[in-house]
């Protein structure tokens, strides 16, 4: 079994003093894929940086404070790399992968967006170079006999039943026709597979990240936007898949919620 879990830590220095520590120690994973670590290895306490029993590749973002990807691995990888391609977003810490036995597994935090700024048109161009790179990855992988997976933070709601409140966002960012026409040809002409949708077809969420304004999380006013996406091998063998919602708000250590499957290898 290989059990992967993806999270968007919302900050790992402050996820740390939040519970974050506790949870990894706790956790059955084989693998953790972190995105908004916003730190330099350097400043991360040395339960997060280097933990027990766990390999850690960081992928901090040029600027300060920004972004970052890490994962956590309980075997070493036989490789890794951070980035794909991009003269762009290569050091954005936008994304990292590391192969593993049979599969690599790569960590994503993927612009967020906001209509009418330059930070839409940041999103806009990061999707544009990324669908190449994973139809490369896959068939790379493929050649080599080997599975993806790509866990993160997407910041896109595929379908109605991804978000509760979704008449109301039609025009928000994370839920554009064109965002989730593109996500739609991830899933489709780059033949991955949307891990917890194929287990969880036709149901409202699971959702995984929620407003820290409000009582969103109180009322599950949520969005499914972080995701395991695999190739369809891989997908075939995911015999569960969760989201590890905290039982209240006051126990939450990030505004998102980990995101965990099992593949039976």
């Amino acid at each position: 079994m290989l059990t992967v879990t993806t999270a968007n830590v919302n900050g790992l220095r402050a996820a740390a003093k939040k519970g974050f520590v506790e949870w990894l120690a706790g956790t059955a994973a084989d693998v953790v894929c972190l995105q908004e670590v916003r730190a330099e290895p350097a400043q991360l306490p040395d339960a997060v940086r280097a933990p027990d029993g766990w390999y850690a590749l960081h992928a901090p973002a040029a600027a300060k404070g920004r972004a970052g990807v890490s994962l956590y691995t309980r075997r070493e990888p036989d490789a890794v790399r951070i980035g794909f391609g991009s003269s762009e977003f290569d050091g954005t810490g936008r994304y990292a992968e590391v192969d593993l036995p049979g599969v690599t597994v790569a960590s994503l935090y993927l612009p967020s967006g906001e209509v009418g700024t330059e930070r839409q048109d940041e999103k806009t161009r990061f999707m544009g170079e990324f669908l190449p790179y994973l139809k490369e990855l896959r068939e790379r992988a493929a050649a080599d006999g080997r599975e993806v997976l790509v866990c993160g933070d997407w910041n896109i709601a595929h379908q109605e039943a991804d978000l509760k409140n979704w008449k109301a966002n039609r025009r928000s960012s994370g839920f554009l026709p064109e965002e989730r026409e593109w996500l739609g040809r991830v899933l489709g002409e780059a033949a991955y597979v949307d891990v917890v949708r194929a287990l969880h077809p036709g149901q409202a969420g699971p959702y995984t990240w929620w407003s820290y304004r409000g009582r969103a999380f109180d009322n599950d006013a949520g969005w499914r936007i972080d995701y395991q996406v695999a190739t369809p091998g891989l997908a075939a063998r995911a015999v569960k898949a969760w989201v590890e919602r905290a039982a209240s708000h006051a126990e939450r250590w990030s505004d998102h919620a980990p995101v965990t499957a099992v593949y039976d290898l």
